[in-house]
């Protein structure tokens, strides 16, 4: 649960003042939007202060920690690099973390200058994450919320979100797309995975790709899930770019199809009641059947 104590910027002043002095005299201003797993706030230019809002996301903090140090000087981007970890008060309940600040936008198509390049880049590291020495990594759980793991376990949720949605779309076609996400499984070794390639987690600068941030649910597993943006954000021959970059099987593909489907049917049945998301949830959702048509002929 969240805590009594509202998450805000006289919070992070009063804690960092307690915790890290060196850094009390810098400004501490919420950034927008802060985020729905945790809270970020700035810390003067170059840090910022990113504190869990409820339980549920708080191992993320040790194991980003832990493994973001280790995976940064590996990967072709930027990604946030732990600067400090706050601990507890009776202010706050949980552990917390400084970061390196990482300048951008959230990534849009209407920001991207070159998506075909942007596509290509986005691959590489992905490639570069999933190779990767892996050893000692957590895998799936509830502290990433199972990705990397069987896409089987959200079976039930999204079939009765199907049975939600029927009359507002080709429940038969996209019970087709979403069985066959289910008919196989990752027969590799665990591979890193970020777990959250949403676009809001890809930085934009001058309309190229310059950082990846949030690794809440990083892990090693299925790698199918990471491979999602193909249909949240890339169309046409950045798609076949971003697919022709890595080096999956159809089955694999089919799966991270799963993966994107899942999440836009749950969304666009309303779950949140974020207009424009629910809006580009219908988006993916039409992307993926006329994909799928052209795809089996009909």
């Amino acid at each position: 649960m969240i805590p009594d104590v509202p998450i805000d910027a006289e919070l992070v002043r009063r804690l960092i003042a307690a915790q890290f002095p060196q850094w009390s005299d810098l400004p501490v201003r919420a950034v927008e939007p802060g985020g729905w797993d945790n809270r970020t706030f700035r810390l003067g230019d170059r840090l910022s202060v990113r504190l869990p809002s409820a339980l549920a996301y708080v191992a993320q903090v040790e194991k980003e920690q832990e493994w973001l140090p280790k995976l940064a000087p590996h990967l072709p981007l930027p990604i946030p690099v732990p600067m400090a970890k706050g601990a507890p008060t009776e202010a706050y309940p949980w552990p917390w973390s400084v970061y390196q600040w990482l300048d951008g936008e959230p990534a849009t198509a209407r920001r991207i200058s070159d998506m075909t390049g942007f596509a290509k880049l986005l691959a590489r590291f992905l490639d570069t994450l999933h190779r990767i020495n892996a050893e000692g990594a957590p895998p799936p759980g509830e502290h990433n919320f199972h990705r990397g793991g069987r896409l089987a376990l959200y079976d039930g949720e999204t079939r009765a979100t199907l049975l939600a949605l029927a009359g507002r779309l080709d429940t038969a076609v996209v019970g087709e797309i979403w069985s066959s996400a289910l008919s196989s499984r990752w027969r590799g070794p665990p591979l890193w995975l970020h777990g959250d390639m949403a676009s809001g987690n890809l930085l934009m600068k001058g309309g190229a790709l310059c950082a990846v941030i949030d690794f809440g649910c990083l892990a090693v597993g299925d790698p199918a899930c990471d491979l999602v943006v193909a249909w949240t954000l890339l169309t046409g021959e950045s798609r076949e770019a971003f697919r022709a970059a890595l080096p999956f099987d159809e089955d694999t593909w089919d799966r991270a199809r799963g993966w994107a489907l899942w999440k836009a049917l749950i969304t666009a049945a309303g779950q949140g009641n974020d207009r424009r998301k629910i809006e580009l949830a219908w988006q993916v959702i039409a992307e993926m059947l006329a994909e799928y048509r052209q795809q089996c002929g009909r």
